[in-house]
């Protein structure tokens, strides 16, 4: 059933300022100022508990998103001038994007998201210090039965992600196909796999990076399924980036578990959070009560 839209009024009407005390809510959330506060936080939400992993002497195996791009900088500062050694840490990385016929991506194109994450997650961390190569893992066409089975080896402490304008965890989307629709209960145990991106991710990436020049999008990915992303002890996800994400964020903290919005499954973990902005947690339904919209009552 599609999300109701009188439901979907009164949530994003709801003031930036009652989300953390609303009654209704159904997920932890927490609010921060501005991308550089909110970089600082999922920085120490990782470098900590590897530190706390060291401590206590055991390995420590997480999944880590290709953005938001605040946290690269501020989680390389501590684990340099704090010493810790992610010797014993083990990385899989939550996607990648592929081309329309799914192959990977040249090393120049900015979807590359390995490109990325070697230049700005691993490259500025000191050598002696840093997450041995053979332990990490990038997701590719090719490697999906391997990844899948390392992944359910041991358990994941950690998941850090952020959230699509659908509300989708690394390329988990809604699934919009019309012949080939899925349950709630099949996109809970969806896995790793190589799928194509939906027309609104795609639209909503080329208007936020390319000047909406959808034609350099890439159309495929390979990408976590929600079965190990959700896997881990703790999730934590983040957004700094506005309007893109604002109905999702609402849709999670007020719609039961719906195939619409996918992150509304977070309610169903144990240990989980969406930290966002404050722009992200605002709407501009809840900054124009004089709005009226068809068959909606205000």
């Amino acid at each position: 059933m599609p999300v109701s839209r009188q439901k979907l009024y009164e949530w994003c009407s709801i003031p930036v300022d009652e989300l953390m005390d609303h009654p209704d809510r159904r997920l932890p959330l927490m609010i921060v100022e501005d991308s550089a506060q909110m970089g600082e936080v999922m920085a120490a939400e990782l470098a900590d508990a590897i530190e706390q992993a060291n401590r206590q002497g055991r390995a420590f195996r997480c999944i880590v998103p290709c953005g938001p791009k605040a946290w690269y900088a501020p989680f390389a500062r501590m684990i340099n001038t704090r010493g810790i050694s992610m010797k014993n840490v083990t990385v899989f990385h939550m996607d990648e994007c592929l081309d329309w016929q799914g192959n990977l991506l040249p090393e120049g194109d900015p979807h590359n998201f390995r490109a990325f994450m070697e230049k700005y997650f691993y490259g500025p961390v000191a050598p002696e210090l840093a997450v041995p190569a053979e332990q990490r893992h990038f997701p590719t066409p090719h490697n999906i039965l391997q990844l899948r089975q390392l992944v359910a080896e041991a358990p994941i402490d950690l998941t850090l992600g952020g959230w699509g304008q659908d509300g989708h965890i690394a390329y988990n989307q809604s699934r919009r196909h019309p012949y080939a629709t899925i349950t709630l209960e099949e996109l809970r145990n969806s896995t790793l796999r190589v799928q194509e991106n939906n027309w609104d991710t795609i639209m909503a990436l080329a208007h936020r990076n390319f000047g909406a020049a959808y034609q350099f999008v890439p159309p495929m990915s390979v990408t976590m399924g929600l079965k190990e992303c959700l896997s881990a002890k703790r999730v934590r996800l983040y957004s700094d980036t506005g309007a893109w994400k604002q109905t999702a964020l609402r849709a999670a903290l007020f719609l039961p578990p719906d195939p619409e919005y996918p992150m509304t499954l977070l309610q169903e973990h144990p240990d989980a959070m969406v930290i966002a902005t404050r722009e992200t947690a605002s709407h501009p339904i809840s900054e124009h009560p004089e709005w009226q919209f068809p068959g909606i009552k205000g």
